[in-house]
Order: structure tokens, then C-alpha cells, then sequence
């Protein structure tokens, strides 16, 4: 499904020999459906939304959308939707009270698309405009992906993540949001 934007993106790149990299917030009504698709499969196990609704994942990218230190973003490449990135403040976050966040941190999530053939070197390539994204005006990026998720590791240190310590990332139990405890590896990329 390609789909356009007539919004201005917050960020655009060519990467050679993979196309144009495209970077828009989450619309939480018009993305939720296929975001919903997305995090239901059980591929997406860890990313913890697995059983929810399309009405309560537009409800959580709404209360994201909400906030000033959490962002939501759709990844595109070639107009077609390949990814979820989030970023985050580290120090606004629970991350925060498992490292010592410094200024110039930024909290990075991802969630790549399933495909329909597997493209070997598509998540390198990818990561190119997503770390150039979140690094702009930054100088260090932390993941911090649950502990048992290999993939993510693996992927990450290609990525030219460096691991760090496991952590447990507490519970976080709001009116807004609830979010378990979880056990997570810490991954550091510096610009």
C-alpha cells in the first residue's frame, strides 16, 4: 500500500541504492489501522501492544501525540509505510532511573514492517535515516529493547549500537497509560 503525505516531513533522505527515506508523525486516526496490523502479529511480541484494538492503539498514539517528550513517527520508504519509530526524552522516561542519562541522550524505539520478501540489508539501510533523524541535533541515542528479543540486538549492534547492561525497566501505572515492568538490554549509539 503506497500511501502520500501532503504534510511536510520531519525528515527526508536518499540512501544510495535503498530510495527515499520519509519520516511523518503518526497521524493516530488515519495510521491506527495499520499500525494495528503491525504490532498484532506475533512478530511484534515485545513491542507489548499484542491484543489491543485498532480503537486503543489510535487511543495510545493519541496520548503520545499528547505529549512533549514522547514522539510517534511513520517511516516510509518510497511512500510505502516500513516502519514505527518512536523518540523519547531519556530523562522523561522510566529508562531514566536505569542509566544516567546525559544531555544530549535520545531515546529510540523501532518496529520495522513486516514484508513480503525478506530484503536482505534492508534494516542497515534503513537505519542510515533513521540514526541521521535521530541524531541531528544530538549526540547519543539509547534503545533499550527487551532483553530476550535477539533480533533487535543483532540488529542494533550491526547498526553500530554498543550493548549495555541488562536492566528491569519498572512499571509505569498512570490513569493515561500502563506500561509492566520490563527487562531490557541497554544499547548506546554515539554520532
Amino acid at each position: 500500500m503506497t500511501t502520500t503525505d501532503s504534510r511536510q516531513p520531519v525528515h527526508l533522505q536518499t540512501v544510495e541504492g535503498f530510495g527515499t527515506v520519509r519520516i511523518d508523525p503518526i497521524d493516530p486516526d488515519r495510521d491506527a489501522e495499520l499500525i494495528h496490523g503491525w504490532v498484532n502479529e506475533d512478530r511484534a511480541r515485545f513491542w507489548g501492544m499484542g491484543g489491543t484494538t485498532v480503537e486503543q492503539v489510535r487511543e495510545i498514539y493519541a496520548h503520545l501525540d499528547s505529549l512533549t517528550t514522547h514522539h510517534g513517527f511513520l517511516v516510509r520508504r518510497d511512500g510505502e509505510p516500513v516502519a514505527l519509530f518512536q523518540t523519547y526524552e531519556p530523562a522523561a522516561d522510566r529508562v531514566s532511573e536505569c542509566y544516567e542519562v546525559r544531555p544530549g541522550d535520545i531515546g529510540v524505539h523501532i518496529l520495522i514492517a513486516p514484508a513480503a520478501t525478506p530484503e536482505p540489508g534492508f534494516s542497515a539501510r534503513l537505519f542510515v535515516a533513521l540514526t541521521a533523524f535521530a541524531l541531528n541535533d544530538r549526540t547519543r541515542a539509547v534503545a533499550e529493547p527487551d532483553a530476550d528479543n535477539e533480533k533487535a540486538l543483532a540488529r542494533l549492534v550491526r547498526a553500530g549500537f554498543e550493548l549495555g547492561p541488562e536492566v528491569v525497566l519498572p512499571e509505569v501505572d498512570l490513569p493515561e497509560v500502563f506500561i509492566p515492568a520490563k527487562k531490557a538490554r541497554l544499547a548506546f549509539l554515539n554520532r
